[in-house]
């Protein structure tokens, strides 16, 4: 669902915002705007962020290699913290250069003065029509969960940075639309350069948290605790398991998790019961959580000396 549905919101963002960077800089020509020249190029690095998700997400679906054994899923986190980088340089830093030479040289708008205004409504109407798709994909894999803690926790990275794209683009165009409009008022052109400055830092500030986001994304989470109490569950539901000495978890993609876990098995049992209880295990852990597609299990004997890693004990012993 997460991959389908930031499929659908990347889409309808890029849709927009094509659409939107050929009106703003047409308007840019028409009147010299530096906050429409700041929004144009901030549209125009969506659109390409919008296709570095898309060829991220493509890249994913390659099949493991003997080079690549565990498959390529961290390519859409690769593209994603790209995106972060686009959205830093090209967008931002060339939005804050610009506010500089503006207002450095603040030129009134003395032509077309009322195009700027008409184009940004315009996109805040198609923005708005984004921002909605991205927020109704978000909700099937969101939950009760918060924003905040969905964009931090969602191991799937299009929905958030679409979601937070969309959010800066929005509030970009009220920024943009609050520069052009008050130097239209006044007829000092310093606004423009104020509203391009404040576009810049906004578009800045996005970057840097995507980009700390899908670094920890590309360093490897483990799975959310609710999907580890799961795999805890499936774990201890079957016979022969004694406990749960330690065990570990990673995301090798957004939907493709790897399980690392010892157990605990009678001393009594044989190699033929203890090979039995691990793929009936395997079995529970695939049904109660679909994503945890490659699993190690080690038997082992309980003991109370432990090593380092055995200290780290992630369940009881199961109960009869």
């Amino acid at each position: 669902m997460s991959a389908e549905g930031g499929t659908k919101a990347i889409i309808a963002a890029l849709s927009a915002n094509l659409g939107i960077a050929a009106t703003k800089f047409g308007a840019w020509f028409l009147t010299g705007s530096s906050s429409m020249l700041a929004e144009a190029i901030h549209s125009v690095a969506d659109s390409g962020n919008q296709l570095l998700l898309l060829v991220g997400g493509r890249q994913a679906k390659k099949k493991a290699t003997p080079e690549h054994p565990f498959g390529y899923g961290r390519e859409r986190y690769i593209y994603a913290f790209i995106v972060s980088i686009v959205l830093f340089s090209v967008g931002g830093l060339f939005a804050l250069y610009e506010a500089y030479h503006k207002i450095q040289h603040r030129e009134p708008i003395t032509e077309w003065k009322w195009v700027p205004v008409v184009v940004l409504v315009v996109a805040i109407a198609l923005e708005s029509y984004s921002f909605r798709t991205a927020i109704k994909e978000s909700n099937h894999t969101r939950g009760t969960t918060s924003w905040v803690d969905f964009v931090r926790r969602a191991k799937a990275p299009e929905l958030p940075v679409v979601l937070l794209e969309d959010a800066g683009a929005l509030v970009g165009l009220v920024l943009a639309l609050f520069g052009v409009g008050m130097t239209l008022i006044t007829g000092n052109g310093v606004w423009d350069g104020i509203g391009t400055g404040a576009i810049g830092v906004l578009l800045v500030a996005i970057a840097a948290i995507l980009a700390v986001e899908t670094k920890s994304l590309l360093l490897g989470e483990g799975a959310n605790p609710e999907t580890v109490t799961q795999i805890e569950r499936a774990v201890l539901a079957g016979d022969g398991i004694e406990r749960i000495i330690h065990m570990k978890t990673l995301h090798l993609g957004p939907e493709e998790l790897l399980v690392a876990v010892k157990i605990a098995v009678p001393r009594s049992e044989n190699a033929e019961e203890v090979a039995r209880h691990i793929d009936e295990t395997e079995s529970r852990i695939r049904e109660a959580v679909p994503i945890a597609r490659v699993i190690y299990i080690e038997p082992d004997i309980f003991r109370t000396q432990r090593t380092p890693d055995d200290a780290v004990t992630a369940a009881p012993p199961a109960t009869a």
